[in-house]
């Protein structure tokens, strides 16, 4: 791909956006798998991460294992985009926030420790900007795991895993909320991490370890910015279908080749139909265009009306949050 021209950078990004090893060294693994030294590991994380490539090297949680988040949108008058946006970046639980072509040209995600906390930002975002806020629930996600690969090759992405809520202990908020901040860049991450949380480096890494195989963690790893790294062209699809349909359509368009995030979501009577929601991140809108003609060709979804909305900025970009921000004070 062209924005990342170094073979190793590219095999950086590539090998290890899941499944990052959870061990004392962590980059000591890195290192040996592509022929380096721990040093020169670190420093290419550390200089790509500078440069905006990624983001953290660190944790994306399962959305509702223990936590809440909705998607949710308004309309914000052009002229107000800028400050209406800002305010929306305000709140803490806002972890995305993006702006896309349509009347509702403004989509964050909205989470925090619970559901109250979560209607409690919305309130405030709709009171403080005097905006309609559609709140769009998650029914079922069809596919929630987001990679790109940098080589051009076809992505291979784990199908859904069944997530054990009940393999949540004492501590696992504050060491999961770190994690979704992100890992440092040291050549011992985890004691580092443990030395902060006041825990025992081994027991903290058995808990990363369960809280993985329960799949509370969804992916640990390298994460990168898809619109740095050359995927500008990023569009949601909603399709307008009926209820007892999305059972058959859901998992056809997750598979479908392109289609990089695929989920059923809550309508809202009267304004927004739309129940299954998909993603496609391109390198143009020709390509995001024609995945999405493929996209109209399956079976499943015929006879259902699609919109699309490209985004065309990214004002906000972070991990989730999983407790107060009083409480991880």
């Amino acid at each position: 791909m062209q924005h990342i021209t170094d073979p190793i950078d590219r095999r950086l990004l590539d090998d290890f956006q899941r499944d990052f090893p959870i061990t004392e060294r962590p980059f000591q693994v890195l290192a040996a798998a592509l022929g380096l030294d721990e040093a020169e590991v670190l420093d290419r994380l550390a200089r790509m991460r500078k440069t905006g490539r990624i983001t953290r090297v660190g944790a994306t949680i399962t959305p509702g294992a223990v936590t809440a988040s909705t998607l949710a949108a308004v309309a914000a008058p052009a002229e107000q985009l800028e400050d209406v946006a800002a305010l929306i970046d305000a709140e803490p639980g806002v972890n995305h926030n993006y702006q896309r072509e349509d009347d509702w040209n403004l989509w964050f995600v909205a989470t925090g420790p619970d559901r109250e906390h979560v209607n409690d930002t919305l309130a405030r975002i709709s009171y403080r900007t005097g905006l309609r806020v559609l709140d769009l629930r998650l029914v079922r996600p069809f596919n929630i795991d987001l990679g790109f690969r940098m080589s051009g090759t076809a992505r291979s992405v784990p199908g859904p895993r069944k997530v054990d809520r009940s393999a949540m202990r004492e501590g696992d908020r504050p060491l999961l909320q770190a994690l979704s901040s992100g890992l440092s860049l040291v050549a011992e991450p985890y004691a580092e991490l443990a030395q902060s949380l006041n825990r025992d480096p081994d027991d903290l890494m058995e808990r990363i370890r369960a809280l993985h195989q329960a799949g509370i963690i969804s992916r640990l790893g390298v994460i990168v910015r898809h619109r740095a790294l050359g995927w500008s062209a990023n569009a949601m699809v909603v399709w307008d279908m009926p209820a007892h349909q999305i059972g058959a359509a859901g998992p056809a368009l997750a598979a479908h080749p392109g289609v990089t995030l695929c989920y059923e979501r809550n309508p809202v009577e009267d304004v927004w139909p739309y129940r299954l929601y998909s993603m496609i991140h391109a390198r143009s809108r020709s390509e995001a265009m024609e995945v999405l003609t493929k996209a109209e060709a399956i079976p499943e979804l015929e006879g259902a009306r699609n919109k699309v909305l490209f985004s065309t900025r990214c004002f906000k970009q972070t991990g989730a949050l999983i407790q107060p921000k009083e409480a991880a004070a």
